[in-house]
């Protein structure tokens, strides 16, 4: 009989080693080292009462002063190699994506939320500066990381780290601020110049075949688009131009709104390094990521007050206007020349620069 007694031996499964400098398998198991991978890493650097609760739940407040208004709620998954580049890191662009796509529609950013991919054989320390990195963000937008989850695969099977965030906000009910709201004779304006993130993360890459001391633009928006809301009283549309470049943007807000955007080609700012690692390449500055700028649609009588606003900004300081909504040309984007012609920018219907948001 004792043949017939069945052996547990095969299935069971040993006690992982202790690693303190990359992420294993074991760190996904949801037992001891998990445990200390969430104590030593996220609740060190988060420092918050909602993450230290360790809750798989946030019960967070709605601040005293935001009444009459509704929550705002946006969710975005970043995948970016590197993940470290010139200006910022998949942490920072994590924060400040979320808190720009929040703040796009005049809310203001208020809680975030972060699940992380970890890829087995990710350093440790590297997930420390990440995480630092996002806490960093976090406190100059003025948010606060509530609640997230920890998830680890093979190696082979991810890319080192992806992070999916998801923001809340509060919009208070008399801003109205949407990409159909877009009106003939609205002034567009952009907060800077375009392409930077796209460039400086290929030239992290090494592809860019020459060294430039060019920076990614990422950055939280929240508190420039404030200050504009704040002192204006009608804003139709903002928006943040980041993948597909401002091109894109600019054809989905004239596809929402069913209007015509007539851009100047001259006024529109482009750094001198992208000006030139695009024409090297061939690419289009106006197809170029970025991650730090708004563009903003309002009536033309608060253009150089929105301008001076901008200016007041340190993401702000080379603001410019760049075109205008148009009544012709319904549902199209159109460039006008230096030299008076003018041509169609579509929608981009590829991948120039992958992995970059």
């Amino acid at each position: 009989m004792d043949d017939q007694i069945p052996s547990f031996e095969g299935p069971v499964c040993p006690l992982p080693l202790k690693n303190e400098t990359t992420i294993v398998l074991g760190h996904g198991s949801g037992g001891l080292m998990t445990h200390n991978l969430i104590q030593e890493v996220f609740q060190a650097h988060f420092r918050n009462s909602f993450i230290n609760a360790g809750n798989d739940f946030a019960n967070t407040p709605i601040p005293e002063n935001y009444q009459n208004g509704k929550l705002s709620i946006s969710t975005d998954g970043h995948i970016i190699s590197p993940i470290f580049y010139p200006g910022g890191d998949i942490g920072r662009l994590a924060i400040c994506g979320t808190v720009n796509d929040i703040s796009m529609s005049g809310s203001t950013p208020l809680y975030i939320t972060a699940s992380f991919i970890l890829e087995e054989g990710l350093q440790i320390a590297d997930l420390n500066k990440i995480v630092l990195s996002m806490q960093a963000a976090a406190e100059e937008a003025g948010v606060e990381i509530v609640a997230g989850d920890t998830k680890v695969v093979e190696k082979g099977k991810g890319d080192g780290i992806f992070i999916s965030t998801t923001g809340i906000g509060w919009l208070p009910n008399h801003i109205e601020i949407r990409g159909d709201l877009a009106r003939p004779g609205d002034v567009i304006l952009i907060s800077g110049t375009i392409g930077d993130h796209g460039i400086a993360v290929l030239s992290a890459r090494g592809d860019l075949g020459f060294e430039t001391n060019l920076q990614s633009d990422v950055a939280p928006l929240n508190h420039l688009i404030q200050s504009l809301i704040k002192e204006i009283p009608e804003i139709h549309v903002l928006r943040d131009p980041t993948r597909g470049g401002l091109a894109t943007t600019l054809n989905e807000i004239a596809r929402q709104s069913n209007v015509g955007l007539m851009i100047y080609d001259e006024l529109v700012p482009v750094n001198s390094i992208v000006q030139s690692a695009c024409e090297m390449l061939g690419f289009d500055p106006l197809y170029v990521a970025n991650e730090g700028k708004v563009v903003v649609m309002l009536p033309k009588e608060y253009k150089e007050k929105a301008l001076e606003i901008m200016k007041l900004n340190p993401y702000g300081k080379n603001a410019a206007f760049i075109g205008e909504v148009v009544a012709n040309h319904s549902g199209h984007v159109v460039l006008k020349t230096s030299f008076g012609t003018t041509r169609m920018l579509e929608m981009m219907s590829g991948e120039m620069l992958p992995r970059i948001c």
